[in-house]
């Protein structure tokens, strides 16, 4: 085997352990504020250490963990005032976003987005949550997309990976995926009419479920009972 063989072979190693912890953050495996001990993580991957500080490489580049100094690398954890400032964006993002959508929408923007609301609700009825969260996330770059302004569609995709610790919590929430599929589709509805308006306040107003819920749990942490 050559040495850039074993490149691949790292390369692919290092991916499957970043997949399967990015699952276990995604799913609230492991919860905001963990700290992930290269040690612990070689015994249970049977890993090197190469594969696993690259893995968490890969992870802090997603910004669904972070490294402290002296403390090493936890999943990231959110104070309920980084949370209210990453929404703050968000919304700001997806509303200007959707306000830049030529109305109605091409034909196969409409036709992306029904195939990818269909295969969201298959995901949903087999309780298949990472089909779910992939086609949710898929369904939101794909309808902001169509404002045309990468820039502004990557700037969406880095403060959704920020909001990850908050959005996890409703993951595998079945009532939480059902009233997210009705918004979708009024989207896709939205989006065959004439009004920007309501298309970017609904864009807005779906983020709201999920932040107000990790709020309210934050706030009943600090003062139980």
């Amino acid at each position: 085997m050559s040495p850039h063989d074993d490149t691949a072979l790292d390369d692919l190693a290092s991916t499957d352990v970043a997949k399967v912890l990015g699952d276990d953050i995604i799913f609230g495996r492991l919860a905001p504020g963990t700290r992930l001990v290269e040690d612990t993580l070689i015994a249970r991957f049977g890993a090197t250490r190469h594969f696993i500080r690259q893995a968490l490489n890969e992870l802090e580049r997603t910004g669904i963990v972070v490294r402290e100094k002296n403390k090493g690398v936890a999943v990231r954890s959110l104070t309920p005032r980084e949370v209210r400032q990453i929404y703050e964006v968000r919304e700001l993002l997806q509303r200007q976003a959707a306000l830049r959508i030529r109305l109605p929408a091409p034909a196969r923007l409409i036709d992306e987005l029904e195939r990818l609301h269909a295969d969201y609700g298959r995901h949903l009825r087999s309780l298949d949550f990472r089909g779910v969260h992939e086609t949710n996330d898929a369904f939101h770059l794909t309808l902001f997309a169509a404002c045309d302004n990468p820039y502004l569609v990557e700037s969406i995709k880095h403060y959704m990976w920020l909001s990850l610790p908050v959005r996890a919590k409703r993951t595998t929430d079945v009532a939480h995926a059902q009233a997210s599929e009705r918004d979708h589709h009024l989207m896709i509805q939205l989006l065959k009419g004439t009004d920007p308006w309501a298309l970017a306040q609904l864009c807005v107003d779906h983020l709201q479920s999920a932040k107000d819920d990790y709020l309210q749990t934050l706030e009943t942490s600090r003062f139980p009972g």
